[in-house]
């Protein structure tokens, strides 16, 4: 099983925004910081779910448990629904990538849980200083 943690966050809302992501399980331990632009947070954890089922796609087609601090996403990911149109094309396109897995499933977490996830969307944020 692979586990991808996941979040976004953003300096403002909107403002410079981060993704991060921690896989673990099936022999990967990968961390992924990526500047997400300008951005409001709900956004920057929506674009954090695409990337981290686009990065699971890349090591699996197994089983993939999804991580994340976001009732929203996690809520959308469930329903497979958002009703923000933005929200709704994010979550359609990381769908269409996970129909793809044996198995996918999603799980909130509280923060505590997802520090790992966390601090590598802030580095995403600090990286837009250094364009």
């Amino acid at each position: 099983m692979l586990e991808v943690f996941i979040d976004g966050a953003s300096a403002g809302n909107p403002g410079e925004s981060g993704i991060g992501i921690f896989i673990r399980g099936e022999g990967y331990l990968d961390k992924v910081s990526e500047h997400a632009g300008i951005l409001d947070n709900h956004t920057a954890e929506f674009t954090a779910l695409l990337r981290g089922i686009e990065e699971a796609a890349k090591r699996t087609t197994g089983l993939v448990s999804v991580r994340s601090d976001s009732k929203a996403v996690v809520s959308a990911v469930e329903k497979r629904y958002a009703k923000n149109p933005v929200h709704r094309d994010l979550l359609e396109r990381a769908l269409a990538i996970s129909d793809g897995f044996d198995f996918l499933f999603i799980k909130w977490i509280p923060d505590e849980e997802n520090r790992a996830a966390d601090a590598l969307a802030r580095e995403g944020i600090r990286k837009a200083c250094s364009f």
